[in-house]
């Protein structure tokens, strides 16, 4: 059940800040290169404006595990462990290269809760993306933040993957993939790029592949199975890690109306590693 937070980061719901970005032609040829497909002409793909609005903190206001300081837009949850748990777009019109385009983001919520590993605080954050005074993107954001993990603790249970998938793409996302990934959205989180801390201090057995480029590549794999189909809205919920130097297998199922999709990724031993749906326009 969830509890109601301190009052100190009830404080941060309904904070707000906008910020405006060039959409610049590079960060889509270099994302493309990564992904191992054509660049795109003009639009922005459906998760590519990732790679746009980027936090630029200053050494002196990195943490320990790379992300910038907390206490900023973000609040300062007292926990150690932070990560992308999932979201919900709506695309309403393309980002366009060449064209600056604005983001304002509002902290929608936050819970307090406590679970099987501990403390959890989940902070959803609302963006909207506008280009010329036209509405884009629609996001809801979830962050979680966790305690550490503790020795012996027992790993949760992994659920198994669906099956039926009628497209599948398996690949293995390498450390260079994830630099690359990490680069092109300047995420300094260590975990995705320094072993001896990932393994030392947060105690995963490797580099973690980002649940971002995860959805992203999602989101890839309906782009190669039928690029004449335009989403109209996405929803991705990370469930179990995936490891950098492991195969991971992207999956899909189009609804019989070809009106949607379901979407999963699964891990080398067929745990789910991420749930996700689309539908289209």
């Amino acid at each position: 059940m969830p509890d109601t937070p301190t009052p100190s980061l009830r404080a941060w719901i309904d904070k707000t800040e906008t910020l405006t970005d060039e959409i610049t032609a590079f960060p889509l040829r270099a994302l493309a290169a990564t992904l191992d497909r054509d660049t795109p002409a003009h639009d922005v793909p459906p998760l590519w404006h990732w790679l746009y609005f980027l936090p630029v903190a200053p050494l002196a206001a990195v943490g320990a595990d790379g992300h910038p300081l907390r206490g900023g837009f973000l609040p300062p949850v007292d926990l150690p462990r932070r990560m992308w748990a999932g979201g919900r777009l709506s695309f309403h019109a393309p980002l366009r290269a060449g064209h600056p385009a604005t983001r304002t983001s509002t902290i929608a919520n936050i819970e307090d809760k406590t679970g099987r590993s501990g403390r959890l605080v989940f902070v959803t954050v609302e963006h909207r993306y506008e280009r010329g005074g036209e509405l884009c993107i629609e996001e809801e954001h979830d962050i979680v933040y966790r305690d550490a993990a503790q020795a012996g603790a027992s790993a949760p249970r992994p659920k198994a993957a669906p099956q039926g998938e009628t497209w599948s793409r398996t690949l293995t996302a390498d450390a260079v993939m994830l630099f690359r990934y990490s680069a092109l959205t300047f995420n300094g989180h260590r975990i995705h790029y320094d072993f001896p801390y990932v393994t030392q201090e947060e105690g995963y057995p490797g580099l973690i592949v980002h649940g971002p480029l995860i959805a992203t590549l999602l989101l890839d794999l309906v782009h190669r199975e039928a690029p004449e189909a335009k989403v109209a809205t996405f929803a991705f919920r990370a469930v179990r890690p995936l490891f950098a130097g492991n195969a991971f297998t992207l999956c899909g199922r189009r609804a019989a109306d070809g009106r949607s999709v379901d979407l999963w990724a699964k891990d080398h031993e067929g745990w789910l590693a991420m749930q996700a749906s689309a539908t289209f326009e």
